[in-house]
């Protein structure tokens, strides 16, 4: 069951007080501007952070090939889902997809969906390893980080008409045209340090919750040092949008002991592997 938030956001981020929605947009700037010292505020409602990201994985599916076998996408979505069930937050219809890509990598979009490469399936170790991309990634959407990047970043380059044209709108063109403008620049790939550490905290604990030993996440991380040893093209695509293994590293050492126990491996993990060699190779993504 997932816990909600009755009082605060998720991650302790504050919304823009009730009475002030509809306000103009100079009280905003005032509001906007003093954010830096009263902690961050975030302006984008949870409707209009879903109605973007919907847009958005409308316009990235179009774009981006994806795994059609069912048992492999299948079984992403159960592992998915079975974190997501566990995610704190606003309930986000979370939806999971798999894109034939031979590149490592995995992304959040606003609101819900997650993507993750077939080559990060296939580096995976053990089940517990891909869990723990998967548990990171839903804890950017459930922390709302995309919403808190949002605002920031459309206030910087489109400015507060466009902001404030987004206020109270929970879709139709407005939420259309910010997905369009920022997922064809992959602004939504793209997280602080500290929303990154928050993501490998709140997903380790979710992992905890779920049943998966938090250790897999940590483990990724030395898997994904070795292979940039081997093969730094592979892993070049995830370096780029998320912070170096030896960043998060000391971070995960520190709260996975607390959360060992659980699930490591499974003979469904193991099958979908053995899946992935017998299909036609990978996509390279396009440069």
């Amino acid at each position: 069951m997932r816990t909600q938030h009755s009082s605060r956001p998720a991650g302790g981020r504050r919304s823009a007080p009730a009475p002030l929605r509809g306000a103009p947009l100079a009280l905003w700037t005032f509001f906007l501007l003093g954010a830096a010292g009263a902690g961050a505020i975030t302006l984008v409602s949870v409707n209009d952070e879903i109605a973007i990201g919907r847009e958005a994985q409308a316009q990235i599916r179009k774009q981006t090939p994806r795994v059609q076998e069912r048992s492999v996408t299948g079984y992403v979505e159960r592992v998915g889902r079975a974190l997501a069930a566990r995610a704190t937050g606003p309930e986000y219809p979370y939806t999971f997809d798999v894109a034939n890509y031979r590149e490592v990598n995995a992304f959040a979009l606003p609101g819900g969906p997650v993507w993750v490469h077939r080559g990060t399936i296939e580096i995976a170790e053990t089940e517990a390893q891909l869990a723990g991309v998967l548990a990171h990634e839903i804890a950017h959407i459930s922390e709302r980080h995309a919403a808190d990047q949002l605002t920031k970043s459309v206030v910087a380059n489109f400015g507060l008409g466009l902001l404030g044209a987004l206020l109270g709108n929970s879709g139709g063109a407005n939420a259309a045209q910010i997905a369009a403008r920022f997922a064809a620049g992959g602004a939504f790939l793209k997280f602080s340090r500290d929303d990154e550490r928050e993501a490998d905290r709140v997903g380790a604990e979710l992992m905890h919750r779920a049943g998966w030993d938090a250790r897999g996440m940590l483990e990724f991380m030395q898997v994904l040092n070795a292979q940039a040893q081997r093969n730094p093209n592979a892993v070049e695509v995830f370096f780029s949008t998320h912070p170096p293994p030896e960043n998060r590293v000391g971070l995960l050492q520190d709260i996975t002991p607390r959360l060992q126990g659980g699930r490591r491996d499974s003979a469904e993990f193991r099958a979908v592997k053995g899946r992935l060699r017998r299909m036609a190779p990978a996509q390279a993504m396009p440069r």
